[in-house]
């Protein structure tokens, strides 16, 4: 899969937008990070407030997406989240809105996006997953508000040496029988 390049004209400074992160756990976190730097109002939804933090919480998604110019989804694909972006939550963020999907491709209702991509209901779309991979629509490559990318972060030389130095950390803890440094959380 390509990367395609972003030109559209509505959408050319992240300074100052209004950036709603569905999900705010690590990654999430993460990115709020990084958009401070560019002076954007972040705001949130995610299962319930986090009392530490001091970004603007929303409880229901819509009321996000309504008060944002663009959407990052990276929360976690639950039955609860499967299509958390829905053809209502498109709706509210706007034709001057855009949505970024870094988490998992059924957090978002694909066939729903494509349609209010073509008639300009929202504004573009980052996307690095996808609901059916490695299927990709055949129409989100034509359209020149639309960025793909491979989701591949994981697979660059650092995380991959990461990921073997976590494991390993993890297997002394568990035969040390101390707590482990990053345990699977059991819902």
């Amino acid at each position: 899969m390509c990367t395609q390049r972003l030109t559209i004209s509505k959408f050319n400074d992240l300074s100052g937008k209004r950036v709603g992160i569905v999900g705010l756990g690590k990654i999430g976190s993460e990115i709020a990070k990084r958009l401070e730097a560019f002076s954007c109002k972040v705001s949130y939804t995610s299962r319930q407030r986090k009392p530490s933090i001091s970004y603007p919480y929303y409880p229901k998604i819509l009321d996000l997406a309504s008060n944002s110019d663009v959407l990052v989804v990276c929360c976690a694909l639950t039955s609860e989240t499967h299509h958390i972006i829905n053809r209502e939550v498109m709706l509210a963020l706007g034709n001057n809105g855009y949505v970024i999907n870094v988490g998992r491709g059924a957090l978002i209702d694909e066939k729903e996006l494509v349609q209010c991509l073509m008639w300009g209901e929202v504004g573009g779309a980052g996307l690095d997953v996808f609901e059916d991979e490695p299927d990709v629509p055949e129409e989100l490559f034509k359209m020149d508000n639309v960025v793909l990318s491979p989701h591949k972060a994981v697979f660059t030389e650092e995380a991959t040496e990461g990921v073997g130095q976590l494991v390993a950390r993890n297997l002394d803890a568990h035969f040390a029988n101390e707590p482990l440094l990053t345990p699977v959380q059991l819902e």
